[in-house]
């Protein structure tokens, strides 16, 4: 029946209940498990989970795992198992890194080995999506009708990351005429993805041949920057700077990505600053946290500038992933524009981490 949600739909509801710290069941064969994220877990919650019995663990990737000396069994994660007298602030210091330097003993930690780490992996995925911290209390029930008798989304292990890793087609929704100050001949585009995520926007200059290479930019948003004119970064020089050039050869594309501080989201970015001010660099920073280096998704460009029937751009880009990203989804990448802009005091060892560890070309 058509009314029924599918795996996509119920994923986004997914999403919604562990951002307001509601559980989730997963189903697997023989099996059902609660998941909680540990961002949005209240003390009570976690009570009602202890009282269940059985063991409880809380599911943190490999990067986390190795800040914290825990061993990570399953390769790219490591199920903690919490202790019976574990109360909130427990879980909190083992998913959160802010207070690492001031309370560096965790443990003794003890994680499991052996079994099916399935159920973990997909609920890591899931709370990442979710733009939480990728951190989760998972735990065993019996009772096929959990779900059912906490009024809890349930869904199917084996459907929950083909689902998470699918590319989501992005549909245009409504484009109109903005005259901009670069460039009168200004568009905005508006495109939304089938899964409920956020939507994504092209600022067309001019109005750009499609039978040749356009000058095009991939830009993710940055809220500090490109608002505040944060000086710990370069997005709000590259958004303007890329913008002025459109404007200047009376053509181009930039595409406004909705994937902040890296696809982590603003709230970890803010986190991952708060690192920075300990003494971490970026990197550093979004591992401590539990983050792969980038966790954005360039085949959203790709589709866009697809579906506004270019083929062929010149991308105006210092990173070369980028680059890679476009040419392997199909659009051909006749020039690398370099856009070498807004390097500050502040933001200096930022952009020297950027060109060491993540072969951006500065």
């Amino acid at each position: 029946m058509s009314l029924i949600p599918d795996i996509t739909e119920q994923l986004a509801r997914a999403r919604a209940d562990l951002r307001l710290g509601v559980g989730v069941v997963f189903r697997a064969e023989g099996a059902f498990y609660l998941v909680l994220a540990a961002e949005t877990l209240s003390a009570e919650r976690l009570a009602d989970v202890q009282a269940l019995g059985g063991q409880p663990v809380l599911a943190i990737t490999d990067h986390r795992a190795r800040t914290l000396k825990a061993h990570a069994y399953d390769g790219d994660l490591a199920r903690v198992e919490i202790p019976p007298d574990a109360r909130l602030n427990w879980v909190l210091g083992v998913s959160d890194p802010a207070d690492d330097l001031r309370t560096p003993m965790k443990g003794p930690l003890v994680c499991q080995r052996g079994g099916d780490a399935a159920a973990h992996r997909a609920a890591l995925h899931l709370i990442k999506s979710a733009r939480l911290l990728p951190a989760g209390l998972l735990i065993e029930v019996a009772d096929p009708n959990f779900a059912a008798a906490h009024n809890l989304t349930e869904l199917p292990l084996t459907q929950i990351m083909p689902a998470l890793t699918a590319y989501h087609v992005l549909s245009p929704v409504v484009s109109a005429r903005l005259p901009l100050s670069v460039s009168e001949a200004g568009r905005l585009h508006v495109f939304r993805p089938d899964d409920g995520g956020e939507e994504h926007y092209a600022v067309e200059i001019g109005r750009p041949d499609r039978s040749k290479p356009v000058l095009a930019r991939l830009h993710s948003a940055c809220f500090t920057g490109d608002l505040l004119g944060s000086l710990k970064c370069d997005c709000g020089p590259q958004l303007r700077g890329a913008l002025a050039q459109m404007g200047q050869e009376g053509a181009g594309v930039l595409l406004y990505l909705n994937q902040e501080g890296r696809g982590i989201g603003l709230a970890n970015k803010m986190r991952a600053y708060s690192l920075q001010d300990q003494g971490f660099d970026t990197v550093e920073a979004n591992h401590r946290l539990g983050f792969e280096d980038d966790e954005r998704d360039f085949r959203l460009g790709a589709d866009i500038l697809r579906r506004m029937g270019f083929s062929q751009i010149r991308l105006l880009t210092n990173n070369p992933a980028k680059i890679d990203m476009m040419q392997s989804c199909g659009l051909e990448v006749t020039e690398r524009v370099p856009l070498k802009v807004g390097e500050t005091l502040q933001n200096k060892d930022y952009l020297a981490t950027k060109a060491k560890k993540s072969g951006h070309l500065l």
